[in-house]
């Protein structure tokens, strides 16, 4: 009775040393090797969480500072490049009237085409679209040429709605 028992736990011991040993992505063949592995992954796992922490913790110190002066925070751009055209993204904590047009008419000055887009305006601003250039403007441009005209569209807009 022993004995089954005993091996019994021996099948359960190697089942789950071999999951560790996936998970881990271990390659290591015995017991004290799969632990070892299992233990470096774990501290690698603390780091990551550790710059993740001190990610979101500076990231709060930018957008708490911001809150002081909320009116002149800017939204953020972000612009991707994809097969034939681009992904910009604005985004704004805040309601900001206005702001689609400008960001619309930059992409016009641009010459791309808008060719998807998703807005939203209620309690803050963002804006997901693909833009592709124009066929017959030959003229490539690349993602930071693209982010560095949106955001002037921004300043410009947001100069004229502070003037307002």
């Amino acid at each position: 009775m022993v004995s089954r028992e005993h091996k019994r736990s021996a099948a359960t011991l190697h089942e789950k040393l071999q999951l560790l040993r996936s998970i881990t992505n271990s390659h290591a063949l015995n017991k004290t090797s799969i632990i070892v592995d299992a233990s470096k992954y774990i501290e690698d796992l603390k780091e990551k969480v550790q710059r993740l922490n001190q990610d979101m913790e500076n990231n709060a110190q930018i957008t708490s500072s911001s809150d002081h002066d909320d009116f002149n925070a800017l939204p953020v751009v972000s612009v991707k490049t994809l097969d034939k055209g681009f992904m910009i993204n604005v985004l704004s904590e805040k309601s900001c009237p206005g702001l689609l047009v400008a960001v619309l008419e930059a992409f016009e000055d641009m010459g791309l085409n808008v060719l998807e887009a998703r807005v939203s305006c209620a309690d803050s601003f963002h804006l997901q679209a693909v833009g592709g250039e124009n066929v017959e403007g030959e003229s490539s441009m690349d993602a930071e040429a693209v982010k560095q005209a949106v955001m002037m569209s921004i300043k410009n807009w947001s100069e004229t709605t502070e003037n307002d």
